[in-house]
Order: structure tokens, then C-alpha cells, then sequence
């Protein structure tokens, strides 16, 4: 009995600063935040933009899903911190500054470090989405660019 007890006043020590912890978790519901369009100033074609967090005083880094439909891209730009892209669905490509396009599919993780110029979107037949998680410094997470041209983007 005593066993069971003491085992019972563990649980609830658990429990209780489980709930205590939990309080100061932030939750952000699906669809709290709107969709936005890709500006213009820095995407080619359709892209939306689905905020899922931004950095605090706790993170130095923020994350947002975004969509391209086929022909989409983004213009080129540099991260002060680096960028990690998770590729969620479709087909895309990524491209440094003097590199080869590479093609990008879902599952695929891409690392781009500080400073590198270079461009992502979607194929020319295919769409993509990726979730990207872009590191802060200065508060800064990207600086944007020159747009990626059709002669760019198809070669």
C-alpha cells in the first residue's frame, strides 16, 4: 500500500509541474495567422506565404511555409544567418549564385549558409512548398535582390 501510494504522489508531482510548464507554452491555431501573397518585389509568378512563427526573445529564427505554383521563384537574396529549407511537397529547384540548378522533392532538407546568394522555386511544370526555417541576426533574416530572369531561371 505504501508503495502504491509513494508512487501516486510521484505521478501527481509529474502531473502537476507538467501542467505548470505546459502554462507557459504558446500554442498558434491553424489559421490564426493569414495567407499572405508573395510581394512582387521579391517572388516571379504565384507564391503564398503562410507565417508559422517568428522569432522572440527566446529564438533567432523564424519559419513560414511557402507555396509556388509552377513557374514561381523567388528573386535572389542572401540570408545574414542561413536558411534551412523543408521540402513539404512537389518539385522545385535551387540555385547559388555560379551553381548548377539543382532539383529539390519532398522529404528533401536544404542548408544555405550565410551570405550565399541564391534563388528557390518551383519547376516550370510542377509546383512546390516548402517550409523555411531563416535564421535572424540583426534582426534581419533575409536580404532581398535582383530577380531570377527567364533566361536564369529555364537555363
Amino acid at each position: 500500500m505504501m508503495k502504491l501510494l509513494a508512487t501516486t504522489a510521484i505521478l501527481f508531482g509529474i502531473f502537476a509541474t507538467t501542467q505548470a510548464f505546459a502554462e507557459s507554452t504558446e500554442i498558434f491555431p491553424a489559421g490564426s495567422r493569414p495567407t499572405a501573397k508573395g510581394p512582387e518585389a521579391n517572388f516571379t509568378g504565384s507564391v503564398m506565404i503562410d507565417m508559422l512563427y517568428m522569432n522572440n526573445e527566446h529564438t533567432t529564427n523564424s519559419g513560414g511555409l511557402v507555396t509556388f505554383e509552377p513557374g514561381a521563384r523567388s528573386a535572389w537574396h542572401t540570408h545574414p544567418a542561413g536558411q534551412v529549407l523543408i521540402v513539404t511537397s512537389g518539385s522545385g529547384w535551387v540555385q547559388e549564385e555560379g551553381g548548377q540548378k539543382r532539383q529539390i522533392l519532398s522529404g528533401d532538407v536544404v542548408w544555405t549558409p550565410p551570405g550565399v546568394k541564391h534563388w528557390h522555386g518551383a519547376t516550370d511544370k510542377n509546383g512546390v512548398s516548402h517550409i523555411a526555417v531563416s535564421n535572424v541576426k540583426d534582426d534581419k533574416a533575409v536580404d532581398w535582390m535582383e530577380k531570377v530572369t527567364d533566361e536564369q531561371y529555364l537555363d
